[in-house]
């Protein structure tokens, strides 16, 4: 599984990033979304911008465009 789209509830585990955008992906290496971590999509805006994330213990609310940048896999493989 490629990406997941981000509905609540759904838990997910970072593969990696979408190429091209440098910047967007030291962002969110920055932010802790690293290869392995596991997240879950607690709140999703109406429009799908932002889209609240719980990761390491915190929530993280990213622009739609930077949670594109993720290549997620189901937190159950």
């Amino acid at each position: 599984m490629d990406s997941i789209l981000p509905t609540t509830g759904t838990t997910a585990r970072v593969k990696g990033y979408a190429r091209g955008d440098r910047a967007g992906r030291e962002r969110l290496l920055t932010m802790g979304l690293t290869p392995g971590t596991e997240l879950t999509v607690t709140r999703v805006a109406p429009m799908g911008d932002p889209i609240e994330i719980h990761v390491r213990g915190f929530a993280l609310s990213l622009r739609k465009d930077e949670f594109a940048l993720l290549t997620l896999e189901a937190a159950d493989q």
